[in-house]
């Protein structure tokens, strides 16, 4: 089967498949939607590959000049040639009804669409008419520059092949016996037997073309298929990316936020009776931090930078960091910076500040400590933030149970950075982010 054809039977199925998912018979079944959305890409896809047909039988006009000035060539010979007027009037009827069984059956049916048994018809009835013509006026002999090509396109080239050699032939013979002569006949052999040659080659270099059409045809499917699956492999791991990153932006900062709020709050209740003071100190730090969640939430959904880079470099945002730590645990929080600190992409200063809180966080939940220093140092190579506490430490060779170390390992992923853990039961722990620059 033909691209053409192929490409006719795709488009009539993908017309149900769409019909039925308009009814919205199998959108109800998926509660996903997910054969929705196949039905509008099928119907986009049909209405694609509609005007790929479309354009094909556009570009057929090519031919269909050919054959009408093939016929009105054909036909002026027969209407001026000496022969008696009812035979000259019965090869342009035969003629005519060529064209006409063409236009009307075989243009669609047996060449646009290459249906075998449509095709077979209109051969066998289109040489009869052909052989008819010339029995009247031989001159309808030059009939064959149409009709050969004709044959060709209709059927396959094992029996096209045989079929355009009998047309050859069959013309001087039915002359001669017209005549009740056979010489004639064998002055045309050569005529004859050229005109094969001529044909044969001409139509099989016409079916290697088409061979080659359809492989290229398959082809471009076959890619067209590929890409639409890499596109969706590629939407599927986007989609992926993005829900880790919103999971490691609401973890790193609105979930850490309210933890901090609630250990605030808990603090002050422990004190509303014994002192006043802490009580204030406690809320008003807790009345603080909710006031940066509600400006990282909204950084979050407007897809900002984190709020605390806005307007502030990334020294200046980890130097707040360090002492909102201090001040919400108690501990000794200092901050050291070496090198020069401007250059770095906004990526890398978000994955270091998103690295500097989940590592504060984990030392104010777990570690106990009573220090904790976060160093940035600068150079050539890139970029390290260090975070290191004398708490209780862990081993870090354990399993983490928790997002915090996973999430910071696939921030720094995202630069071409990684992470290291330094630690081991009382004696601390150390984390190291490097990121090259």
């Amino acid at each position: 089967m033909s691209p053409v054809a192929a490409r006719q039977d795709w488009i009539a199925e993908q017309g149900g498949v769409v019909e039925q998912t308009g009814q919205g018979g199998m959108a109800e079944q998926t509660g996903q939607g997910g054969m929705a959305g196949l039905s509008e890409q099928g119907g986009a896809a049909g209405r694609r590959v509609r005007q790929q047909v479309e354009a094909s039988t556009r570009s057929f006009w090519i031919w269909d000049l050919y054959f009408s000035v093939g016929y009105v060539f054909v036909t002026a010979l027969v209407l001026l040639s000496p022969a008696a007027l009812p035979d000259r009037i019965g090869s342009v009827a035969a003629m005519a009804a060529i064209a006409l069984f063409y236009l009307l059956y075989g243009r669609r049916h047996a060449i646009l669409l290459e249906r075998r048994v449509h095709a077979t018809v209109f051969a066998a009835v289109s040489t009869v008419l052909f052989l008819t013509a010339v029995w009247f006026v031989g001159n309808s002999t030059y009939l064959l520059f149409v009709m050969c090509p004709l044959i060709f396109m209709s059927l396959p080239l094992p029996i096209s092949a045989p079929l355009v050699v009998l047309l050859n032939i069959l013309p001087p013979v039915l002359g001669g016996l017209r005549d009740e002569s056979l010489r004639g006949w064998y002055a045309q052999l050569p005529t004859s037997f050229l005109g094969v040659a001529l044909s044969l080659l001409i139509g099989t270099y016409v079916h290697r073309v088409v061979a080659q059409s359809h492989e290229r045809a398959a082809l471009i499917t076959e890619l067209e298929a590929s890409r639409a699956r890499v596109a969706a492999l590629s939407h599927e791991a986007g989609v992926a990316q993005e829900r880790a990153r919103l999971a490691g932006e609401i973890h790193d900062t609105l979930a850490q936020g309210f933890t901090s709020i609630v250990t605030l709050v808990q603090a002050a209740e422990s004190e509303v009776d014994r002192d006043s003071a802490k009580v204030r100190h406690a809320l008003d730090l807790a009345a603080r931090t909710a006031r940066e969640n509600l400006a990282e939430a909204r950084a979050l959904v407007a897809a900002l930078t984190p709020s605390a880079l806005d307007g502030a470099t990334l020294t200046e945002a980890l130097q707040r960091l360090v002492e909102r730590h201090g001040a919400q645990t108690g501990v000794d929080a200092s901050f050291h910076t070496a090198g020069d600190p401007s250059g770095l992409p906004t990526g890398v200063e978000v994955v270091l500040l998103r690295a500097a809180q989940e590592a504060l966080a984990n030392t104010g939940k777990h570690a106990g400590a009573a220090a904790v220093t976060v160093d940035l140092c600068h150079a050539p190579t890139g970029v390290t933030l260090t975070v290191t506490d004398d708490g209780r430490g862990f081993d870090p060779a354990e399993q983490a149970r928790g997002y915090g170390l996973r999430g910071m390992r696939a921030r720094a992923e995202q630069v071409a950075g990684t992470v290291t853990v330094h630690s081991a039961p009382g004696a601390g722990t150390t984390v190291t982010v490097e990121v090259p620059t």
